[in-house]
């Protein structure tokens, strides 16, 4: 029973491990590492005592250097073990954000207006909004999309939204080191894209102006031709909004001696 036990609890860990490093960088680590360990246990079996030691100092230099090459993935892993979510201080915020930049998005699209916007999560973008141009502008249709008309100086690079508010434009971002999910029709702003989603929790979202489609990165993994329906559907997913409680907004009795009891 317990040899049973031990078998499926490593069986889910390195679920979890291929799960949290699937298409990013450090794959390439985890097949390092089970080639290590079945190295390891054949100089084990055929006893080869120097392998042995040479492998085991190895193993001392080479997690400190891994732990410093591989920082960004490894962050990006254990952020998914938070399940919290930015919150919205009203639903019907919300709602109008989304419906606003939905609307927006897919005009674009429409038109074939290449864009490149981020959606902040948990993960602050600070370091790359005070490289670019700060705006801290509430959000508006209008004003995203004057920004990716080709004709005005903002419309190269990214867009940082935080909360309902643009923070900066022409934000440059950091380029995917590993674009081979990419097709030959996506160029710049989709490995932007995607290079920005492998090392924060961002949402992005990125207009391409050759074939008007919509993509959305997260997490190191973009999908492409993504409708409006969905598109609603993955930011409601990321952004959950608060449940209201409207009875106890409109319990004045309750609060009146809640505050006798308080006083």
């Amino acid at each position: 029973m317990v040899p049973g036990l031990e078998i499926a609890i490593i069986a889910v860990l390195i679920y979890y491990l291929l799960l949290f490093f699937w298409n990013t960088r450090a794959m390439d680590l985890v097949f390092g590492l089970f080639t290590f360990l079945i190295l390891y246990t054949f100089s084990r079996w055929f006893y080869l005592p120097v392998l042995q030691k040479l492998m085991l100092y190895f193993v001392n230099v080479a997690v400190i250097a891994l732990l410093i090459i591989f920082q960004p993935e490894l962050r990006l892993a254990l952020s998914r073990l938070n399940f919290k979510s930015k919150k919205y201080r009203e639903a019907t915020e919300f709602d109008k954000f989304l419906d606003s930049i939905s609307q927006s998005i897919y005009k674009m699209a429409d038109k074939r207006v290449g864009a490149l916007i981020v959606l902040e999560n948990q993960d602050s973008l600070d370091e790359f909004a005070n490289k670019a141009v700060l705006l801290n502008s509430q959000f508006s249709p209008e004003l995203l999309e004057s920004i990716f008309i080709t004709t005005t100086p903002l419309h190269d690079g990214a867009v940082i939204i935080r909360d309902t508010k643009i923070l900066s434009a022409a934000t440059i971002l950091p380029l995917a080191d590993d674009s081979s999910q990419l097709s030959k029709s996506m160029g710049t702003r989709h490995r932007a894209g995607l290079g920005i989603s492998q090392i924060t929790d961002a949402l992005v979202i990125v207009v391409s102006e050759e074939t008007g489609k919509v993509s959305i990165a997260r997490e190191g993994i973009m999908t492409r031709g993504v409708k409006v329906d969905r598109f609603k559907g993955v930011v409601r997913s990321v952004f959950t909004p608060p449940q209201i409680n409207t009875e106890s907004q409109f319990d004045i009795v309750g609060q009146i001696k809640k505050w006798i009891r308080n006083h």
